[in-house]
């Protein structure tokens, strides 16, 4: 005898039932929600989380009082309703209730090939399903003795007939997708689309709408919007009743289209008072549930029935629009709107995007670095694809790892895709601030640069010359050309943004290099630069040149005559930044790497390089050697450089004073912020200063103009955070470089962790790639300290971290928390930025203020 559950089993849904998503599942709650709005919905009895757990461990309910609640010949389907939607659950089961004296009655009022079609699906549904048969034996179209074989196959197989009591049907069929949720596999897969351990599943019992009769029937779907692109559209197929008599006495086996279609007969056509009907159940659903609902319906004799309704999936380009439409024609608040659309989504919007619609041939995988698809010729190298670009002919450039001379070839190219590096290499820096599209740390792919080939896992050969697709947004190398969108930077995009500016509460600007970088930044309205590297102006072909003649120079006067040809180019350079931020602030950053960077490192490059400078081989071989440092990125660079080689950094604020003046004659003021990177003493922060003040006086007096500037110090040391006290005591801001903090807290190189990051993060060592994603625990609390300690020497100090953290809306959620002006990103980083901000002041509306932070 079964054993009933002492707890509320089940309960009918209707509109005052206590029905709700954490206990029940959201479908049970959405089907609840259309019974209110008096949609034509079967009878639906829901049953909890908990009796659901209670049947998976052999604890079953009252089945037949259950199916009594649908009538004397009860015929029912089971529908699982897990909380969240995305987290799947075991398929649906119909007709259950089905049996040999149903199937007679059916028989008689519908025909014997409805009536057989009918119960052999339910026969093969539960042979599969409940009691695991081979599918091969049951997988017979509906015929003339299918029926009767797929019953004389159960028997056989499980030595019994098939169960004819409707309460023991069901019961098997509860007890098997219980059991089936909380199976190991379906566990995992759970987990792998977000789901926590503890996920329960609720169910729904409904009462069958068979979709048969002597009148128009059948089942299908309908929506409004399009999915992909969320144009407004009537999307769907009505699929008439397979088997069954008609009126005139025939068989329909039609699949119709919904609105009128040259391809084919349309339910708008054929029963117009029906297609009107389910157009009204749409704008109820539109307009009460607010939201783009996709209606599963069946037509039995001429009359609708409202299965079921579930959100339309949509691309993240479909949700902006979905979401301003529904704003605009006020079903939602603005604010509701902003944050229906997730931040990150908003990247899909600005590249190119492989068409999800296409299938894909997938080559290999990597580190998603840079966001976009493109496609091209593969070029091996930067000369190989200023070459491809000269011809007009797009190119992907691949690399084992790109370096700074490749910049040139990055710029010609469409999309980068590297073998090794992770989210801070220099391929996804550099491929971020340009807006291509990369993947780094391919490791599935092996490059023979000699070879001039790149091998797949599965032994596939491509050569230069071959066409294949980076998707920087999956991280998937694709083979040949498949379909893309376009990017849609469209009035919904806009307005959304506008809407995000007008409840956001923390500045964002953009780390722009190039004028390109900068009306990019302007095009997606940042407030400003808050990174600009100006070591990525001397790589030029034609700076390039100029700046190894200052590296070889044996005198400070030869290295300031070599740099006197760099200053007009800088001073071009920063005008152009100046006029393009029309008055916005602009923090240029004084130059960074080592200079090794700017030198060549084979043999060939040395020789031509020997005689551009008409000095011997051996001369500029042993200078080479001479640079080579064993850790160059804790070497001599940044502020150390400045300090020991200061024409260097004489030239450069002499450029961006020259600049300054020249711009503010022209336009709005401009007060410059000049940045010294990689500071750890204060003393530094000095020296510095002292040989700044100096060179603006000069200008000021040449020039007979005056002018400001701010002089702030990138924080990227830890003792600069820790000592940020008194190095504010010289500095009007203090921006966080968390790329480098990251790697030198750690102890990891930004370049190479990606060789073994992917196992520490599986293991559980690091909880996210810490380059990826800011490690408040550890980085952010220096972060916290640097903040505070320099804030209590000067309180008006501007706090900012110019990171490629400042991106990421979980980073910009911590620095909101902390109190800092403003984040500062790659400009095509900068719509979700905005976005992620305007959400967190959002929810921040409905909570109480952190006050463990320093907010001011």
């Amino acid at each position: 005898m079964q054993k009933h559950a002492d707890f509320a089993e089940f309960t009918l849904i209707e509109p005052s039932a206590d029905v709700s998503t954490a206990r029940h599942g959201w479908r049970a709650k959405c089907l609840q929600r259309l019974i209110r709005l008096d949609l034509p919905v079967p009878p639906t009895v829901a049953l909890p989380c908990d009796s659901v757990r209670a049947i998976a461990a052999g604890q079953m309910p009252d089945t037949a009082r259950l199916m009594a609640l649908f009538g004397a010949a009860p015929l029912v389907s089971v529908r699982p309703s897990p909380e969240n939607p995305a987290w799947g659950g075991p398929g649906t089961v119909l007709n259950v209730g089905m049996n040999a004296e149903r199937h007679a009655a059916l028989a008689r009022t519908h025909g014997t090939e409805a009536a057989d079609a009918l119960y052999l699906r339910f026969v093969q549904a539960f042979a599969l399903h409940v009691a695991r048969l081979d599918p091969d034996m049951f997988s017979a179209p509906p015929a003339s003795g299918a029926l009767a074989a797929a019953l004389a196959a159960y028997e056989a197989e499980t030595d019994e007939p098939f169960p004819q009591d409707p309460a023991r049907q069901l019961a098997e069929v509860l007890r098997s997708m219980a059991r089936a949720w909380e199976g190991t596999t379906a566990r995992l897969l759970r987990a792998a689309k977000g789901a926590p351990a503890e996920a329960a599943l609720g169910l729904v019992v409904q009462g069958m709408a068979l979709a048969i009769g002597p009148g128009r029937s059948g089942s299908g779907t309908i929506q409004f919007v399009e999915g992909v692109t969320g144009a407004p559209q009537i999307i769907g197929r009505f699929r008439g009743q397979e088997n069954g008599p008609r009126a005139d006495g025939g068989i329909s086996e039609a699949t119709l289209f919904l609105v009128a279609d040259p391809r084919g007969p349309a339910l708008e056509d054929v029963a117009p008072e029906l297609f009107g009907e389910l157009l009204r159940h749409g704008r109820i659903c539109r307009e009460r549930l607010r939201e783009e609902m996709q209606i599963e319906f069946a037509i039995e004799d001429g009359a609708i029935k409202v299965i079921d309704a579930v959100r339309v999936q949509r691309s993240s380009r479909a949700a902006v629009r979905i979401a301003v439409a529904l704003a605009n024609d006020g079903i939602i608040s603005r604010e509701d709107a902003l944050l229906r659309v997730e931040p990150r989504a908003l990247s899909d919007l600005l590249h190119f995007q492989v068409d999800p619609r296409v299938p894909r041939d997938r080559l290999g995988r990597g580190i998603a670095a840079s966001p976009g698809a493109a496609t091209g010729k593969i070029v091996f190298t930067a000369a190989a694809a200023q070459a491809s670009a000269a011809r007009d002919e797009p190119c992907i450039l691949v690399r084992r790892e790109t370096a700074p001379e490749d910049i040139r070839g990055m710029h010609a190219s469409v999309a980068v895709l590297t073998e090794r590096g992770g989210m801070t290499s220099h391929a996804a820096v550099i491929a971020r601030g340009l807006g291509l599209p990369a993947i780094v740390g391919a490791s599935e792919l092996r490059l023979n640069g000699r070879e001039r080939t790149l091998t797949t896992a599965d032994g596939r050969v491509l050569r230069e010359g071959d066409t294949l697709t980076v998707d920087g947004t999956t991280g998937e190398v694709l083979a040949g050309s498949p379909a893309m969108l376009e990017p849609a930077l469209d009035d919904g995009f806009r307005t959304l943004l506008r809407w995000a500016d007008n409840v956001r509460d923390i500045g964002i600007r953009a780390n722009a290099d190039t004028p390109d970088d900068a009306r990019t930044a302007r095009m997606f309205e940042a407030e400003g630069i808050g990174l600009c590297r100006t070591e990525h102006m001397f790589f030029d072909e034609d700076r390039l040149t100029v700046m190894r003649e200052m590296i070889f120079a044996d005198t400070g006067e030869d290295r300031r005559v070599a740099l006197e040809r760099l200053l007009p180019m800088q001073r071009a350079d920063f005008i152009a930044l100046f006029d393009i931020m029309a008055g916005l602030p602009v923090c240029i950053r004084l130059f960074d790497p080592p200079l090794h960077e700017f030198l060549p490192h084979d043999r060939e490059g040395m020789r031509e390089l020997a005689e551009a400078l008409d000095r011997p081989l051996s001369e500029v071989t042993r200078r080479v050697e001479a640079l080579t440092e064993f850790n160059p990125m804790l070497g001599m660079r940044g502020v150390r450089l400045g300090i020991t080689v200061p024409e260097i950094y004489d030239m450069q604020t002499r450029a961006i004073f020259e600049a300054t003046v020249e711009a503010s004659r022209r336009g709005a003021a401009v007060v410059p912020e000049i940045m010294i990177p990689l500071v750890s003493a204060k003393r530094e922060v000095e020296i510095v200063k002292t040989r700044t003040d100096a060179v603006a006086a000069a200008v000021r007096n040449e020039t007979g103009a005056d002018f400001d500037y701010r002089l702030g110090v990138m924080v990227e040391t830890p003792r600069a955070a820790l000592r940020a006290g008194e190095i504010a005591q010289h500095s009007a801001f203090l921006s966080f470089g968390t790329n480098d903090l990251t790697q030198m807290t750690y102890g990891l190189s930004r370049d190479d962790a990606g060789r073994f990051m992917g196992s520490y993060v599986a293991q559980g060592v690091y909880r996210e790639d810490p380059f990826h994603m800011l490690d408040e625990d550890g980085v952010g609390e220096l972060l916290l300290i640097g903040a505070k300690r320099g804030r209590e020497t000067r309180p008006e100090l501007t706090v900012s971290i110019c990171g490629e953290h400042g991106g990421n809306p979980e980073s910009i959620s911590f620095c909101r928390a902390a109190g800092f002006d403003y984040v500062s990103c790659s400009p095509y980083r900068v719509p979700v930025a905005r976005l992620a901000a305007a959400h967190f002041a959002l929810l921040d509306r409905a909570r109480p203020q952190n006050t463990a932070g320093i907010r001011r």
